[in-house]
């Protein structure tokens, strides 16, 4: 009798976890996505690097896209190794989107090499036209180690 109420708690709990679960990614799936990045109104998004390849160099990378004011935003990235390495590299892109489109598409870019460094960033203020959503995707690399970051789309008026 005992076990059956201990496995009867368990079966509820677990189905009450699994509810709250669900709900909770209803939420967050109110916004639309588009190649992970979510569409939103904040005045800025940060996003950390996921592992391409398996390495000793790299530590962390990312990304960063921030609202400065109408039709203005700061871009960049930051590549950190784990040692001072031969070569450290950032490459920054700035796509763009509107709401009802399915993918993103090429805004500007630029990259940055430092040679035995522990680290290589690059940003850039720009002046973009309103109505888009625009996201920073990264490459990051740190000798042959990769790997890569993206932020949620920002828009901008």
């Amino acid at each position: 009798m005992k076990r059956r109420l201990v496995s009867m708690c368990l079966a509820v709990m677990l189905v009450g976890g699994l509810s709250f679960t669900a709900m909770q990614e209803v939420k967050a799936a109110g916004n639309k996505v588009i190649d992970g990045s979510e569409l939103t109104q904040k005045d800025e998004s940060i996003g950390y690097d996921t592992k391409i390849t398996r390495g000793v160099d790299l530590m962390v990378g990312y990304s960063k896209c921030t609202k400065l004011g109408k039709k203005k935003i700061y871009a960049g990235g930051t590549t950190i190794a784990a040692h001072t390495v031969k070569s450290v590299q950032v490459a920054v892109l700035v796509e763009r989107a509107k709401e009802e489109d399915t993918e993103w598409s090429y805004y500007d870019g630029w990259q940055k090499e430092n040679l035995d460094s522990d680290r290589a960033n690059s940003n850039r203020t720009l002046y973009v036209e309103g109505d888009y959503y625009y996201r920073v995707r990264c490459t990051h690399v740190a000798n042959s180690d990769m790997s890569s970051s993206f932020t949620d789309g920002i828009y901008i008026e």
